[in-house]
């Protein structure tokens, strides 16, 4: 049964939204967008799936322009809640923090995406670094960039972390030779990398826990 967004708006102030199913959400929240484009929308993708889609794509399934920009800003800020800490600062104790982090950002991207997390002496983050997109090779994720933010601010490590749009976060050969050598631009800078985390579906493996990190 379809509801007229009145009606659903009654019916989430009144009852609460944990009701509601998603499609009804979407409605309420991107109302004028018509029901019937959501509808087709979400018979076609999961909602996971349609959190991470762009702008380009949502246009190309029937949306407007400012329709699609309305889309992907409401997930982009549903990411950010998720992830969201109220202490000013996040403090790293083992891979699992990492990955708790980082998994709700990475998870589902079609693209590896190559961050650093660049931390305190007491290993809180100060600063998350986007330093590459595409796949992981030593042509793209070059020690200039992946130290030049830690050293701008006088960082006293950092961290890797990359994903695995396959799913599968075993590490591949370049994911190893990227890792050793910036493991040894970081020895010569001062730098301590203290683990290289890739996150796959659901699951995450520590190079520094495999042996790759001494």
């Amino acid at each position: 049964m379809q509801f007229r967004v009145s009606e659903l708006r009654e019916l989430i102030s009144n009852y609460g939204p944990e009701g509601a199913i998603n499609a009804d959400l979407l409605t309420t929240v991107l109302h004028p967008i018509k029901r019937e484009k959501i509808d087709s929308l979400m018979e076609k993708y999961t909602i996971a799936e349609i959190s991470v889609m762009g702008a380009s794509k949502f246009i190309g399934e029937g949306f407007t322009e400012n329709e699609a920009v309305k889309l992907v800003s409401l997930f982009e800020v549903a990411r950010r809640l998720e992830t969201f800490i109220r202490e000013p600062r996040r403090k790293i104790s083992s891979p699992k923090d990492v990955y708790a982090i980082m998994y709700p950002k990475l998870r589902e991207q079609k693209k590896e995406k190559f961050i650093v997390l660049i931390l305190d002496t007491k290993n809180n983050i100060i600063k998350e670094e986007l330093v590459a997109i595409g796949s992981l090779n030593a042509s793209i994720v070059h020690p200039r960039e992946v130290f030049k933010p830690a050293i701008e601010i006088s960082a006293a490590a950092i961290i890797l972390v990359h994903n695995h749009p396959s799913g599968d976060p075993s590490p591949s050969r370049e994911d190893i030779m990227v890792t050793e050598k910036l493991v040894e631009g970081g020895k010569l800078l001062g730098i301590d990398i203290l683990d290289h985390i890739i996150i796959g579906d659901g699951r995450y493996v520590s190079l520094k826990d495999e042996g790759f990190i001494k």
